[in-house]
């Protein structure tokens, strides 16, 4: 897919910088031509020689270059790829984006471009979480930029979590997926994960256990197959999928909202876990011990947007799919639920304490829908998750 593609890409600072080597050689196999763009603190940890040799292309690192300044080289080079790509982007040129800063050629360029720009960020995991670099994401994410990554792992400092750029082999397959027409192509397909925090007090909340990771694996498989995804998360332990519209929220009528909002839609799939009540005041201050007397805390139900939008007589979508979580009588309490809720199928699983379904990299499923009852055997969450893109692929007859 990546055969022909011109891609211009940017190296910035930091120790993954040695990856961007690796990349150029797995996009020239791929068939694709580099144009290499050096920010100055990149060439603190690879060399523009080096680069150069590899990509068999002159490296760019000056924005007041006369010889091709002449001639507008900023404004050439950002137009002539078919996208740029900044791998790795470091958290201080993530900022440069988010604000619009362009104080040297390789942030000048994005400013420039009128194609898309994917980022591949690397870190330091304190520095991914950090708040700033939260919003930077979001800004950029909201301007159209896709992000790949980051993964989890150890890290040139000695810290584990979050932060490292995505491996190159990852980002060519990235590629491939987003150059290609895949089956969903033209698809709009609301995906909700996460969990959801009920506030009790400014500091207290209930929650279930949810990490995320079987809704971000969905979002993602189907975003693969060319869907225009759209990702309603709540708190969540994994890195948001690259390639869709990211909705953030918190409590479960935030994402009731979201959701409606969101519509029409041809596919909804309902994988996060909304708390079933909140409470009906949320008290200013944290509630203090008083006298050794229990505070007295009243519920209300949340809003049931699986049976809302499963029931809807406009704008419902083709497919609804809704996730059964069960910790006992797993069949029959999820057969229970498909009946009352209207959806088209549910998808159920077992996740008590022994399966460590809930935060593990492993899921077991059994889907009911109209006609029958599948039981999958137990496999990754991103192999469920793939799987059933396919299925819903097959569903809409695609």
């Amino acid at each position: 897919m990546l055969e022909g593609k011109k891609i211009l890409l940017v190296i910035t600072g930091g120790i993954a910088a040695y990856k961007s080597l690796e990349l150029i050689r797995l996009l020239q196999v791929n068939k694709a031509s580099v144009v290499p763009v050096m920010t100055k603190s990149s060439q603190q940890f690879v060399t523009p020689l080096s680069v150069s040799a590899i990509a068999g292309s002159k490296v760019y690192t000056e924005l007041f270059d006369l010889t091709a300044e002449a001639e507008m080289g900023h404004i050439e080079l950002s137009r002539s790829a078919d996208i740029i790509l900044v791998a790795p982007a470091s958290a201080d040129f993530l900022s440069k984006m988010a604000q619009g800063t362009c104080d040297d050629l390789a942030s000048t360029l994005l400013l420039a471009t009128d194609k898309p720009v994917l980022v591949a960020p690397s870190m330091n995991v304190r520095m991914w979480h950090h708040p700033a670099t939260q919003r930077n994401l979001g800004a950029i994410r909201d301007d159209g930029i896709v992000t790949i990554g980051p993964n989890q792992g150890d890290m040139a400092c000695g810290e584990f979590g979050f932060g490292r750029m995505s491996e190159p082999a990852e980002v060519i397959t990235f590629l491939n997926s987003y150059f290609k027409e895949g089956p969903l192509s033209g698809k709009r397909i609301i995906v909700t994960s996460g969990t959801t925090h009920e506030m009790m007090d400014p500091i207290r909340y209930i929650a279930n256990k949810s990490s995320g990771a079987q809704g971000t694996a969905i979002a993602s498989a189907l975003a693969d197959l060319g869907a225009n995804v759209v990702f309603i998360t709540g708190p969540s332990a994994v890195a948001t999928p690259p390639n869709v519209d990211l909705v953030n929220i918190e409590t479960g009528r935030e994402m009731y909202k979201a959701v409606l909002d969101q519509l029409p839609a041809d596919v909804a799939v309902f994988v996060a876990a909304v708390g079933d009540w909140y409470f009906d005041e949320v008290a200013e201050q944290k509630i203090k011990k008083d006298n050794e007397r229990l505070p007295v805390l009243k519920f209300k139900e949340n809003p049931d947007i699986l049976r809302y939008v499963s029931n809807l007589q406009e704008n419902r979508p083709q497919l609804v799919i809704g996730f059964a979580a069960e910790t006992s009588d797993v069949h029959k309490n999820a057969e229970t639920k498909f009946k009352k809720k209207g959806c088209d199928w549910i998808i159920a699983n077992d996740v008590s304490d022994s399966t460590g379904v809930m935060g593990g990299d492993e899921n077991k499923i059994t889907i009911f829908t109209k006609k029958k009852k599948e039981d999958w055997p137990l496999m990754s969450k991103k192999s469920v998750a793939r799987k059933l893109a396919a299925k819903i692929c097959d569903a809409l007859e695609l």
